[in-house]
Order: structure tokens, then C-alpha cells, then sequence
């Protein structure tokens, strides 16, 4: 069964169609860590893990790298207000963002890549473009600047830009009409601030070069699905910030998901704004379960707007559902969820994920088929197999990352590996 999701590059729904003779590659931009994961983070590497979790459930092997970017000027200017250096800080903020991705139930990426680590891989790349003489320097900043008579564009996007853009760190603003191409490759940085040492004096590589570098060099390009949250759509994505660095034209990946933001009363929940859910509270609120059947039960397409009330409603919800279930598979007396009938509710929700990313769908099938369940006289079924029925719920939980199989945890496959 082939998954589809709405392509952002193509503005449309299409098929996922990596190739087969080897594992699909994965690539997330991951977080910048000077302060706590928040449930807009969440949503989006959620929507990724489910990604995942399909395909494995289909047969497929995964190589997922998400990086982690531990230098920045909001690290910078955090660490310094705290009277801590920017690395005790940016190591204390992954080390509690990967703990609440854990306790979230999510499957860790294959590797975890700080983009520190890599410096001299994008060293390595900025001398490749200076031989092809594509970089300009001006006042010791190094940038990237392509001939003018030669467009390495070839995203065939029709929406606006603008609305997506994200400066980058100590760069001037893009133009909102998309048409963005230079960037910065390499700047000096302020006394205090990450520097290392370069051909060009002292400093740190811009924003742009760090997935090139990372992707580079632990999945090659081009990738075969990358992405993240949608405010990194411009000008992180789609002009010729990540492509061009592929030196010749080529795509970066050959498919693009972006997550819509989560919002609180209208506005992008962001730590920048002040008006952000902690994921840790809401964990602590919920649990891992509620916060998932909240998050994942609005469209991929939708921006959601968070309300404690319908966080309140979500679990309370997913916790009728998994006792519901629980109550009705046999426990030494009573009797056992029909196998072939839950079979066909695990399809079921296969065939949701796989169509548009339909995981909101999947949420109402269990929910309408908790309330069949419940609507029944005595409750639960005539006595069956226990094992078999554990083992349908079971293959629902490791395609959503649920608990709904009795004494099931949720389902991680241990630390990413460092690659350093």
C-alpha cells in the first residue's frame, strides 16, 4: 500500500513512491535548542513518526536523520541572559527535548546530527562553490550568489511565499516575493558567540548550509522526503537555499511535507511569542496518548488551534476508547474482541494513513468502533484468542503509536545514534 500526503512542493496530493532497493530516506529539520519543546513541535514530528511508523508497517526500512541546530543567535543571547556558555545550554535543551519526544511515544531518528559537529563538512562545501566562483564577500560575510543568467529553481510552486517567511539569523530579510537566492554562507560572529576557525577568519556557517551538510553526508542526495513545520518552507525549502547546494541543479529531495502551525486564539504558537503549550505540561495534563489523539485528530492539512477544553475532550476520549478495548479482549473469565472484526479496523486504519495522511480518520474508526463495542449487551465478544486479538491491537498501536493493546508501552527503538 503506497502512502500519500499533500506534497508541498506540487501543491497537491501525490503518492510516496521512494525506491525500493534500499531504505527510504528520511529527512526532518529538526529543533534549535535554547528553550522547551512545545506542542506545535510535537504535531509536526508526530506527523513524521507516523510517516514512519507506515512504512516500516509496510515492509520498508527507514534511514531518519533529524537534526538538532545547537548554535544560533537565540542560543547565543539565551545562554548569555542565563550566565551559562551556549553549548551547557543548547546540551540541557536537546537533552529534554529528546525526553519528551520519548516520553510522547515517538520512534528516535536513525541518527540525531548537531549541526556544530558538521562544521567542517560545510567548510568543505563553501570552498566547492568558491571554485566554481558562485560566493561574494563583503565585510568578511561570505555569500552565496549564483549568475544571474542561471536559475537553479526548478520548484514548480504556485502559492504566495511570502506568508512563510522565516529570516535567517543575522541576514538581511529575503524578498517576499520568492525570489530569493543569495544567502549567507559564512559570517563572523561577535565575541562570546560559536565561532571556529576558516579559511576566512573566525566564524560560523550560515543557517541554509547545515541540512546540505548533514544530509550530505549521512543519507545522500537527493533525500527522499524532507520537511518539517511550515514556517520553514521559505526560504529554508523552496528557493535555492537547500537545492543549489547540490552544485548541479539537482533537487534536494525528491518529496516535501510540511505540517501546518498550531495555534492559541488565532496566532502561531512559537517561543518567540511567549504564547506557547509546553509539551511536558501537557504530558503531564494527559498523558501521551491524549496528547496524540489531540494533535493527530485534525487534518495534516489544518492548522490546529489548541483549547484546553477540546484537550480535555480528547482524554477523556482516548482513554474511553483504550478501556473500552482493553475491557473487552479476555482476562481469565469474559471473552474476546472478534479477530476477523478487528482485523478489519486495523486495515482500516492502514488504508486512513495511507490516504492523504488520514490519521485523524483513523482516530474516529477506533472511536466509532469503541462505541459499537459498547453498545453491545454483555460488552465483549464470545471467548477467542487472546493472542491473536493482542496481536491486531498491537499492529495498531506501532502504525499510530498508541497504547490500546493491554500492558503495551509505546514503541521507540532506543537513542539515535550520534555522529560524531
Amino acid at each position: 500500500m503506497l502512502l500519500s500526503f499533500f506534497e508541498t512542493l506540487h501543491e497537491g496530493v501525490r503518492r510516496f513512491h521512494p525506491p525500493e532497493d534500499r531504505p527510504v530516506r528520511l529527512y526532518v529539520c529538526g529543533p534549535t535548542v535554547y528553550d522547551r519543546a512545545h506542542v506545535g513541535h510535537a504535531r509536526t514530528y508526530l506527523y513524521f513518526d507516523i510517516v514512519r511508523r507506515f512504512l516500516e508497517a509496510e515492509g520498508r526500512r527507514v534511514r531518519h536523520v533529524m537534526n538538532v541546530t545547537d548554535f544560533e543567535d537565540k542560543i547565543t543571547a539565551r545562554a548569555a541572559a542565563l550566565g551559562v556558555p551556549w553549548r551547557t545550554l543548547a546540551r540541557r535543551e536537546e537533552k529534554n527535548f529528546f525526553l519528551q519526544l520519548d516520553r510522547l511515544g515517538l520512534e528516535r531518528a536513525t541518527a540525531a546530527p548537531r549541526a556544530s559537529d558538521f562544521v567542517p563538512e560545510m567548510i568543505r562545501a563553501i570552498r566547492r562553490l568558491e571554485k566554481m566562483r558562485l560566493v561574494e564577500r563583503s565585510e568578511g560575510t561570505l555569500v552565496y550568489a549564483p549568475p544571474r543568467n542561471v536559475c537553479h529553481r526548478n520548484f514548480p510552486v504556485g502559492h504566495a511565499l511570502g506568508p512563510h517567511l522565516v529570516p535567517e539569523p543575522g541576514a538581511p530579510p529575503p524578498p517576499e516575493d520568492g525570489t530569493a537566492s543569495a544567502f549567507v554562507l559564512w559570517r563572523p560572529q561577535p565575541p562570546g558567540a560559536p565561532s571556529w576557525a576558516s579559511p576566512w577568519g573566525r566564524g560560523a556557517p550560515g543557517w541554509h548550509l547545515e541540512c546540505y551538510a548533514m544530509a550530505d553526508q549521512l543519507l545522500g542526495l537527493p533525500v527522499d522526503l524532507h520537511g518539517g513545520g511550515a514556517d520553514l518552507v521559505f526560504p529554508h525549502h523552496f528557493t535555492e537555499n537547500e537545492v543549489a547546494l547540490t552544485l548541479d541543479g539537482s533537487l534536494f529531495s525528491r518529496s516535501f511535507l510540511h505540517l501546518p502551525f498550531v495555534t492559541q486564539d488565532g496566532q502561531k504558537m512559537a517561543k518567540s511569542t511567549g504564547n506557547l503549550v509546553p509539551l511536558a505540561d501537557a504530558l503531564d495534563e494527559g498523558g501521551a496518548d491524549a496528547v496524540r489523539w489531540y494533535l493527530l485528530g485534525t487534518s495534516s492539512t489544518e492548522r490546529l488551534d489548541w483549547q484546553p477544553a477540546g484537550f480535555a475532550q480528547a482524554a477523556r476520549s482516548s482513554r474511553w476508547v483504550h478501556a473500552t478495548l482493553a475491557g473487552a479482549v479476555p482476562n481469565g473469565a469474559g471473552g474476546s474482541l472478534a479477530v476477523t472484526e478487528l482485523r478489519t479496523v486495523r486495515r482500516g486504519v492502514a488504508h486512513d494513513i495511507a490516504d492523504r495522511l488520514g490519521v485523524d480518520r483513523a482516530i474516529g474508526r477506533l472511536e466509532a468502533y469503541a462505541k459499537r463495542i459498547d453498545s453491545r449487551a454483555n460488552g465483549h465478544y464470545p471467548k477467542g484468542s487472546r493472542r491473536e486479538v493482542l496481536q491486531e491491537l498491537g499492529a495498531i498501536d506501532r502504525m499510530l503509536g498508541t497504547t490500546l493493546a493491554p500492558s503495551a508501552g509505546p514503541a521507540t527503538r532506543g537513542r539515535a545514534r550520534r555522529s560524531n
